[in-house]
């Protein structure tokens, strides 16, 4: 018997795509694989050098729960340095990956009936924490010619069931970058309803032409706010499973229950290869993040000489074109795989409003992209 919380959770689109396009690949096709934001780098040498380095130490034993303290008070240095949040090592939970800071949130903070808000479109593993620690998803409406800022007040969402509003900035998958404006007002409506905030800024060095805000260094908001983080994205971590998060101290105790009572810690020595990437020289980052910059003028131009209609995103590795001159999102994935050998997200998995859209991970090469948008030539005409 599987239980109600499992049952009503969908598998992650995003990797169902993925697993069909390795599928393929398996088979001796090529495919060009944009589903999963991953990015097409290796980690940096000298996290990996540090590591090491930590494992020939000998640190491969039990660390504390909430993570080594040379971590800990590095990850409180740069969101008091980068990010003006008050906050202190005290606050800082190292996880395995982001993912289950949101989970472990979500488990300590939501009960059954619960309400959270989402922006539609969102990621699409929020909803399903959400139902998995047996709350409900109020989907907010957003428009996606302003910035994908709601249709109609963000007060009217609103109950007394309201518990959290999750917020992803920037945002997968549109890439949307929320203004400082945009997030006052969230900060002022959740203080006046008093509800709490999950801001999940994993792309945060992910991004363009805008500057970058955490919600938790507003006015009153630290205390009601949890700030989500990791590595993966920015310093190409995405299999050393390690993330983070900063939230206040009446809500932290809890958090360490689950973690205590659960993965006990995240791997000892692979948290000083975090320490050496907040530490560290940045180089390998800023290249990164110019390469990213580069391939996103080349597949979101290519996109729209093709005749679709795309936003130039402001931050991550997405572009989240709309499809429906020339059918569904669905319909769209499945021609793109089946007739270009191309592998893309459905919208759709992101929420109702995605019906009309495909996101593409520009997580590859300027050469994989270019072949990719000569091969959708046979979809899109």
């Amino acid at each position: 018997m599987i239980s109600s919380r499992i049952e009503r959770v969908e598998e992650s689109a995003t990797i169902k795509s993925s697993k069909r396009a390795k599928n393929l690949i398996s088979q001796g096709i090529d495919i060009i694989n944009f589903t999963l934001g991953e990015p097409d780098f290796d980690t940096p040498a000298n996290i990996i050098e540090a590591t090491h380095r930590a494992m020939l130490a000998g640190e491969t034993h039990y660390s504390a729960g909430a993570g080594i303290p040379e971590l800990r008070n590095a990850i409180a240095d740069k969101l008091q340095t980068e990010n003006n949040i008050p906050t202190s090592a005290e606050n800082v939970m190292v996880t395995p990956g982001a993912k289950l800071a949101i989970f472990e949130s979500m488990m300590t903070l939501v009960e059954e009936g619960d309400e959270v808000l989402l922006f539609d479109p969102a990621w699409v593993s929020y909803d399903a924490c959400v139902k998995m620690a047996g709350g409900k998803t109020v989907w907010v409406e957003t428009d996606p010619d302003r910035n994908y800022r709601p249709t109609k007040d963000l007060a009217e969402y609103v109950t007394d069931k309201t518990k959290m509003i999750v917020i992803n900035t920037p945002c997968n998958p549109t890439g949307a970058v929320y203004e400082k404006e945009q997030l006052q007002e969230i900060a002022d409506l959740a203080i006046d309803h008093d509800f709490l905030v999950m801001s999940d800024e994993m792309y945060e060095k992910i991004i363009y032409d805008k500057k970058n805000y955490s919600i938790a260094s507003f006015d009153n908001m630290h205390e009601r706010t949890l700030t989500i983080n990791g590595f993966s994205k920015a310093y190409a971590m995405t299999g050393w499973r390690l993330g983070y998060m900063d939230a206040p101290q009446h809500i932290f105790k809890s958090l360490e229950k689950i973690q205590s009572h659960t993965i006990s810690n995240v791997t000892t020595f692979i948290q000083y290869g975090g320490v050496e990437a907040l530490t560290g020289p940045q180089d390998e980052l800023h290249k990164m993040q110019a390469a990213f910059k580069e391939r996103r003028g080349v597949l979101v131009e290519g996109l729209r000489e093709l005749g679709l209609k795309c936003a130039m995103p402001d931050g991550a590795f997405y572009a989240y074109p709309d499809v429906s001159e020339f059918g569904t999102g669905e319909e769209i994935t499945d021609r793109l795989l089946d007739e270009a050998h191309v592998a893309v997200s459905p919208g759709i998995a992101f929420g109702e409003s995605g019906k009309n859209n495909i996101r593409i991970s520009y997580a590859a090469s300027v050469d994989r992209i270019q072949e990719a948008l000569v091969r959708m030539e046979k979809v899109f005409q």
